[in-house]
């Protein structure tokens, strides 16, 4: 009886995959379980309601923090390396072949580290004209040889990656070492002296409010929630880092000056840790409701205002580490010209090693320490094969295949998905392909011939009655013509480029509420509202030449992404322009220009979705998984950190697989 229990308790804290590890081989013939479940020890064993086990939550942390088994740092050893010298140079007879799938920023630098130690490589793309991964600019030219996308050919705007936090080291230094120029990204709108202004809007509930106006006095934006009367007077913000500063307390104190500092690396590791192993299963919608404590009205609010509605199924640990690993202090960086320029960058250091066009299919290895495994890659040389195709993009469809003895995998789990890969990978790096929960993001960006959201209401008046005189007052009165005829109605707009079926359109979808709200004023930051665009972005700087500027209409996560996808490209535009007028007034439409462009990063057929976001429970599952070496094949890309949408996640990864095949 005793007995029977104790096996009992042990199947009951095994998740399948430990279940499956701890079970043993499965055997060619049958494919059975050959031996039976090992029992935990009892310091492994997690705690009552957990099912992570210390071990693995310690793994997770380190992966976190970034630093090896003796926690000690691995950033300054991967900067040296990336910054600095690069690999130890192979010798001669030392040298390997290496083929690197992929030419997103992990691809790249992997290849450049290990070209530069004197290894033979090879990177396989499946674009076929563009490099870069989640690195997308709409813009005029660059590697890509671009056509103009907007009517003002200066301009450009970006589909991928837009920020880089400060706090980011090997990106930020990466940059510098290239010679890229990079200025301030307002993530939060500043004044024409640069000072953070927060004069952007919150648009919800049928309400209007400056942020900053907001943070002084919530209650009227709080009750249109129904919050109980405990909450009526605290900015969202302040409601939700009160709820998570006992869980950052875990691994970092509050100093004299009010901000949060690490504790010291053992101990941060270990808070991490606990953390983990305490809310790893857990959502952030569980978070919220049952350790928290809130009301549904109150996670409304939160979810509404602080971009969590999307994402409160998924991980808790994913939205938290992002919100701790980050600060409200933060600084963002954005590069000259767009992100893109660092892919140009990176792609001159290894074109010659570049071969586009090439969508790897078929994937054979041979791992001579695998027991019982059957050689299939062809030839006695070479330990990877790899088929490919082209797109056929000039009207011919090739096949062309690679061997080397090693291979570098950096393209997203949901694409390699898709790739045949022979003999079958071990068991939970299999279901780390299959498993691993990828997210949609979409963005909507719409061009105008002048930067209105940094008039004042001078400006607005000047430049509405030189469209026609009185056109002011019209649109102050809500008077002003709702036929579509005044779409790109001002001098500034290029012609050509607003047909008479788009100003039906736009007509049709216009925001019908007349309300006209006071002149915006603000540099770069973004808005939020709960209508369809949720999130609204300003350019942080002029593009020198041009009076113009792409504002970002709307970008959205999740389930609010997926509903813009439901839309063809041009469809979405006439929806953005409606949403941004219901946040910023009707008037805005005289500059627009006709133009916009949308990236949807789940439809993209190099990207499968915008990044890997954990679903409850996938951090201590997948994590160790994900990086795991298979034989010849290593695995880098974002989302084998835990920096998941992040450049640095990328650029970390990168470092860490070019040294795994230096040293195999």
């Amino acid at each position: 009886m005793n007995e029977k229990h104790e096996v009992a308790e042990h199947a009951s804290a095994l998740s399948r995959r430990r279940f499956t590890q701890a079970a043993g081989t499965v055997t060619a013939a049958t494919g059975l379980l050959a031996t039976a479940a090992l029992p935990q020890t009892a310091a492994a064993r997690p705690s009552a309601g957990q099912t992570a086990g210390w071990d693995t939550c310690l793994a997770v942390a380190r992966a976190i923090m970034v630093v090896d088994d003796a926690d000690r740092p691995l950033v300054p050893r991967y900067a040296d390396i990336l910054h600095g010298g690069g690999l130890p140079r192979a010798r001669t007879a030392g040298a390997k072949s290496v083929l690197v799938v992929g030419a997103g920023p992990a691809g790249l630098v992997t290849a450049w580290l290990l070209k530069r130690a004197g290894h033979h490589v090879t990177v396989l793309e499946a674009n076929g004209n563009r490099a870069g991964g989640r690195i997308k600019t709409f813009r005029t030219g660059g590697h890509e040889k671009a056509a103009q996308p907007f009517a003002d050919p200066q301009l450009y705007a970006e589909a991928g990656a837009m920020r880089i936090p400060a706090s980011h080291p090997l990106v930020i230094g990466l940059i510098d070492k290239l010679g890229l120029k990079r200025r301030l990204f307002h993530y939060v709108d500043v004044d024409r002296d640069g000072h953070p202004a927060n004069r952007t809007w919150i648009h919800v509930n049928g309400l209007r409010m400056r942020k900053a106006d907001y943070a002084k006095n919530p209650r009227k934006m709080n009750r249109s929630f129904g919050v109980p009367r405990t909450h009526w007077d605290t900015p969202a913000a302040t409601i939700l880092r009160r709820a998570l500063d006992p869980v950052r307390d875990e691994f970092s104190t509050v100093g004299p000056d009010g901000k949060r500092v690490n504790k010291p690396l053992p101990e941060c590791v270990r808070g991490w840790a606990r953390v983990i192993q305490r809310f790893g299963d857990w959502s952030m919608y569980r978070f919220l409701t049952e350790h928290a404590k809130f009301d549904e009205r109150t996670v409304d609010l939160i979810g509404t205002l602080e971009n969590l509605t999307s994402r409160q199924p998924l991980s808790f640990l994913h939205s938290f580490m992002g919100s701790s690993l980050i600060s409200p202090d933060t600084a963002f960086w954005e590069l000259e010209g767009g992100t893109a320029v660092l892919a140009d960058a990176l792609l001159d250091k290894v074109r010659d090693q570049v071969r586009f066009d090439r969508r790897v299919t078929h994937i054979e290895y041979w791992d001579p320490d695998r027991p019982g495994q059957t050689r299939h890659v062809r030839g006695e040389g070479p330990h990877v094969w790899v088929d490919t195709v082209s797109e056929g993009r000039d009207g011919k469809v090739v096949r062309e295949q690679f061997t080397a003895d090693f291979a570098v995998v950096t393209v997203p789990f949901s694409g390699l998905r898709h790739v045949q890969i022979n003999p079958m990978m071990s068991y939970t790096k299999s279901r780390a392909v299959t498993e691993l929960h990828y997210d949609s993001a979409t963005k909507v960006l719409l061009e105008f011939s002048r930067r209105w959201w940094e008039f004042g209401e001078d400006d607005w008046k000047r430049e509405l009655n030189a469209v026609r005189t009185g056109l002011y007052d019209d649109y102050r009165r809500g008077t002003a013509a709702t036929d579509g005829s005044l779409l790109g109605a001002h001098p500034s707009v290029p012609a050509g480029h607003i047909s008479d079926a788009q100003r039906v359109h736009f007509a049709a979808h216009r925001w019908t509420s007349r309300d006209q709200p006071e002149a915006a004023g603000v540099i770069g930051g973004g808005s939020v509202s709960d209508n369809p665009n949720r999130f609204m972005f300003n350019p942080s700087h002029p593009v020198p030449g041009s009076d113009g500027g792409v504002v970002l209409a709307s970008y959205s996560w999740a389930d609010d992404a997926l509903r813009w996808d439901s839309l063809d490209d041009d469809a979405r535009y006439p929806y953005a322009l409606g949403g941004l007028q219901q946040v910023y007034g009707q008037r805005i439409e005289v500059f627009y220009t006709g133009v916009g462009r949308t990236q949807s990063w789940l439809r993209d057929p190099y990207a499968y979705g915008e990044a890997s976001v954990l679903l409850p429970g996938q951090h201590t599952e997948l994590v160790q998984t994900i990086r795991h070496v298979e034989g010849p094949l290593h695995f880098a890309g974002d989302h084998t950190s835990i920096k998941p949408a992040w450049i640095e996640g990328a650029l970390e990864s990168a470092v860490r697989s070019a040294l795994e095949v230096q040293r195999a």
